[in-house]
């Protein structure tokens, strides 16, 4: 059910019977010279969507710019600071708490975003608001993506290449694959590290391109292959957190009154 394309009516009739709500979270930020900037926000629609069309629980509009100035010297990023971000969030999760919402699913696509949404839902939780948790599609399937790729790379790399692959694949161009694998880092992730700390801030200081891993591996065939085992992924994880009750959800006292 996808909150945007329905009345207030319709809307009222859900609340009155179901308190779970869906948040897509991305980002728009640069993924190499083969992907496009609206990566991590389409694949986080995407499965939000699928999900609740296949539940019938309740999609929210999307949140399409996260937390992303470590992207920054690569044209067309776009970013919120921190602290704006984490509350902006907090208030439109406040906001679907005064309609009755009181479980939160954060499906997330941008690894700039999970402390900060996971801080959202400790503040949530803490205050009783409401129980809201962080879902990061590609950290529900390590096993997959470790089968199917040599190389996966964290950002930019074949498991994302892939995604968009299956799920908008006229946006890929293909043609740069290896351009995005030669002119990125493919295995070295932490080249940066000195004596176990990590001294750099910007994406291009440890891939000149902005991208890792090797993009050639991606395929539609494996992005549907992730697509279907992270939705799967996604629909168990709502109807257990709709089967919990409101009382073991809620936070336990600090101190026995």
């Amino acid at each position: 059910m996808y909150l945007p394309h329905h009345t207030w009516e319709e809307l009222e009739a859900y609340i009155s019977s179901e308190s779970l709500a869906v948040v897509p979270v991305g980002s728009t930020e640069q993924h190499g010279p083969h992907l496009p900037e609206g990566t991590d926000y389409l694949i986080a629609e995407a499965l939000a969507r699928e999900a609740t069309d296949r539940t019938g629980y309740l999609c929210t509009s999307p949140v399409r710019i996260g937390v992303s100035p470590h992207h920054r010297q690569f044209p067309g990023t776009m970013w919120v600071d921190a602290p704006v971000f984490r509350d902006y969030v907090e208030n439109f999760s406040r906001n679907l708490t005064d309609h009755g919402i009181d479980r939160i699913v954060y499906v997330n696509a941008h690894g700039g975003n999970v402390d900060h949404l996971r801080e959202v839902g400790r503040r949530l939780h803490e205050d009783g608001t409401a129980f809201a948790i962080e879902w990061m599609w590609d950290e529900s399937i390590p096993q997959l993506i470790e089968e199917v790729f040599e190389t996966p790379g964290p950002h930019g790399g074949p498991k994302e290449t892939a995604m968009i692959m299956h799920i908008a694949s006229e946006l890929v161009r293909e043609d740069r694959l290896e351009d995005a694998r030669d002119g990125g880092t493919v295995f070295d992730y932490e080249a940066e590290l000195v004596h176990g700390a990590r001294t750099y801030y910007d994406a291009i200081e440890n891939s000149p391109n902005g991208v890792f891993g090797d993009q050639t591996d991606a395929t539609s065939e494996i992005g549907e292959r992730l697509f279907e085992a992270a939705t799967d992924q996604l629909v168990s994880l709502l109807e257990w957190l709709d089967a919990r009750s409101v009382e073991t959800l809620r936070p336990r006292p600090h101190v026995d009154s």
